[in-house]
């Protein structure tokens, strides 16, 4: 079982007080229904587990009077259970397939005897038809594919080597050579295998790059067949610019370009698929900043983005099985593809930062921007041995410096400081 962060979140629910249920979204495959059983498993007397997918007929006891003693009755009559109040966690799995059980959740929080997490597809739930939802009575919480610490953790890194690297960071100190390429070797590891669940038990079990890539490209095309089921008349250019974020990210210029999807292409006839693949949970954009200023929405320019694919993983795994043994064995410049900025997207994603770069017309451009505290901090991702040379990180320190809270540079070499700028080893980024 790995270890995953979300259960310490998951923990501090159940010991809360007047708590309402957890709605557990994420894209598929990030292993929402393994955590919850876990947790269900091993934090509760009793667990009831009801599967709106596999049982269709638990959907009839959600149907006419929706009150929770009359529901609760009609699913121990139906052989779910035992219910015994406050010692029982009830899982609704698939909830996107029973709209009423999700309208339910009001009254069999306020029932109180129970407590309740539904999960499911983020597109069924997102583009599911609920008559009423429970509003005050629901707390989402979003569930991603491992980061890079846990896939430490799936590694056998111990706390005590991690809190070294941490204390190194916080410190301003450099790791030990030896250390500092170690980490490398799990972070090329990291970029090629990804944090998906199955993926990752699969390369932990046999160390073996081929069975992982035949793993991803199973849910690259279970991906695909969401977009078939759920996207409707979106469908074709969803899948589209789903196929077409690999190519983008290998431009030198990563700046989304509708028009090499299809000739003479519209922002307007491709703004409704962008939007279902970020409902999907399978991308994350990042918008461009045509200004250093807070509050950041009022300068984005929502027009010009970047995509990141949901996990380095995958991305490598709709390229060609070369460039994972070229990432390993250190044969290409490790930003090949956009692999390095994807991973620095996603593990920033998954922190809950909003992702934004900055472009001041095609001549300045920082590769993510984040809002800290009243200031802006800055990030630039570099490869090859010239990552001391930034010009655009270089111009708005003197441009804006006031605004700027830290200054960073991701590259693969070890930690330094020079003139108030941190360079961090790219594997740092999960204690950023």
């Amino acid at each position: 079982m790995l270890k995953r962060k979300i259960i310490n979140t998951l923990s501090e629910w159940q010991n809360s007080t007047d708590k309402n249920a957890i709605l557990l979204k994420g894209a598929r495959q990030v292993g929402k229904t393994t955590i919850i059983r876990d947790f269900g498993n091993s934090h509760y007397e009793h667990f009831v587990e009801i599967n709106f997918e596999q049982s269709k007929s638990a959907m009839q006891a959600f149907e006419g009077d929706r009150d929770a003693k009359t529901i609760i009755k009609q699913l121990s009559i139906m052989g779910y259970g035992p219910f015994v109040p406050h010692k029982t966690l009830v899982f609704f799995d698939e909830i996107q397939s029973c709209p009423n059980a999700r309208t339910a959740i009001k009254f069999l929080v306020e029932d109180g005897q129970f407590d309740y997490i539904e999960s499911g597809s983020l597109l069924g739930i997102n583009y599911k038809d609920v008559s009423s939802y429970p509003v005050g009575f629901e707390e989402q919480i979003d569930m991603y594919p491992l980061d890079f610490e846990e896939f430490l953790w799936a590694m056998n890194v111990g706390e005590d080597a991690i809190d070294m690297i941490r204390e190194a960071y916080n410190k301003n100190t450099p790791l030990p050579d030896f250390v500092h390429e170690q980490m490398m070797k799990y972070y090329r590891n990291y970029l090629i295998v990804g944090g998906m669940p199955q993926v990752v038990n699969t390369f932990v079990n046999n160390k073996d790059f081929a069975a992982t890539l035949k793993v991803q490209r199973k849910i690259i095309n279970s991906y695909r067949d969401d977009i078939a089921k759920y996207a409707g008349n979106q469908k074709v250019k969803a899948k589209a610019f789903f196929d077409a974020i690999p190519t983008q990210l290998a431009k030198e210029k990563k700046r989304f370009q509708y028009s090499d999807i299809e000739e003479n292409a519209k922002s307007r006839d491709y703004e409704d698929a962008a939007q279902w693949l970020a409902d999907a949970g399978t991308a994350y954009f990042s918008y461009n900043l045509n200004a250093m200023e807070l509050p950041f929405e009022f300068h984005e320019k929502r027009n010009l983005f970047k995509v990141f694919l949901i996990d380095t993983g995958l991305l490598c795994s709709m390229w060609n099985e070369k460039i994972q043994f070229k990432v390993m064995n250190g044969e290409i410049d490790i930003n090949e593809g956009g692999l390095t900025e994807n991973f620095v997207a996603a593990e920033l994603a998954k922190k809950g930062y909003k992702l934004h770069y900055y472009d001041k017309q095609s001549r300045q451009e920082l590769d993510f921007v984040m809002q800290d505290g009243n200031k802006i901090s800055v990030i630039e991702v570099k490869s090859g041995k010239r990552y001391k040379q930034h010009a655009s990180l270089d111009n708005i320190l003197v441009s804006d410096g006031k605004k700027i809270e830290h200054a960073t540079v991701l590259s693969r070499f070890n930690l330094s400081e020079e003139n108030g700028i941190k360079y961090l080893p790219l594997y740092m980024t999960m204690f950023m």
